[in-house]
């Protein structure tokens, strides 16, 4: 299956560097480039792509409000693409919100291209872009700061059975599916099973939210 991209950054040179790495891949193909957040919430919407690659700063719009539009578009827009935001910055408390927002994770701009590749294959497949360690130290730092939305939270933490809240704690630690499976003694199926169910009882989009929601509910806390 072919993977749809556009390329979301206001730097003509990036934009054109991400567009003609990622283009030279047999199963890839760049659908568009846009130059700021407003261009990018529109050509999206005309082209319909799989990943967004979308910078976090950007004039006119930036890639916080347009990651919001196109996850939670108006009624009557169905696509919802997959949006990997691109940074500079180790931590970023736009690179935070748009994780709360439904980004499917965030990738540094001076990355490796092989990580950018693979970026886009993972978060295409569904999955969350969490494994550098920087993104759960994020996560962590932001919701020490933000201790508001705990309390709708944790009454959301009642919909999980035991088994479930297990295996979000640990997602929100950074395990994969098999490292959950062997911590818990269960089967692969069994534990992605058990991470589908929870993702739906919390209304949550993928793995990327539901750490977030771990923090921010106090299942989980900072320095853990």
């Amino acid at each position: 299956m072919t993977i749809r991209v556009i390329v979301v950054d206001d730097q003509a040179m990036v934009r054109a560097g991400f567009a003609a790495l990622l283009a030279a891949q047999s199963d890839i193909d760049v659908v568009g480039e846009a130059p700021d957040g407003a261009q990018g919430v529109e050509l999206s919407r005309r082209t319909h792509p799989d990943v967004v690659l979308m910078d976090v700063r950007m004039p006119e719009m930036d890639g916080l409000d347009a990651a919001r539009r196109l996850l939670t578009p108006p009624p009557g827009v169905t696509h919802l693409p997959r949006v990997l935001m691109l940074t500079t910055f180790d931590v970023d408390d736009y690179v935070y919100e748009a994780l709360r927002a439904g980004a499917s994770g965030f990738l540094l701009k001076d990355a490796p291209p092989a990580d950018l590749i693979t970026a886009v294959h993972v978060v295409a497949s569904g999955d969350a872009l969490l494994a550098p360690s920087v993104t759960r130290r994020l996560i962590a730092d932001f919701a020490r700061q933000r201790p508001a939305a705990r309390g709708r939270s944790t009454l959301r933490l009642k919909a999980l059975t035991e088994r479930e809240t297990e295996v979000l704690t640990l997602v929100a630690r950074g395990r994969s599916n098999a490292e959950i499976a062997e911590t818990l003694v269960l089967a692969g199926q069994t534990v992605k099973t058990h991470v589908s169910r929870v993702l739906t009882k919390l209304d949550l989009r993928d793995r990327a939210q539901a750490v977030v929601f771990a923090y921010e509910s106090g299942l989980v806390a900072p320095g853990e």
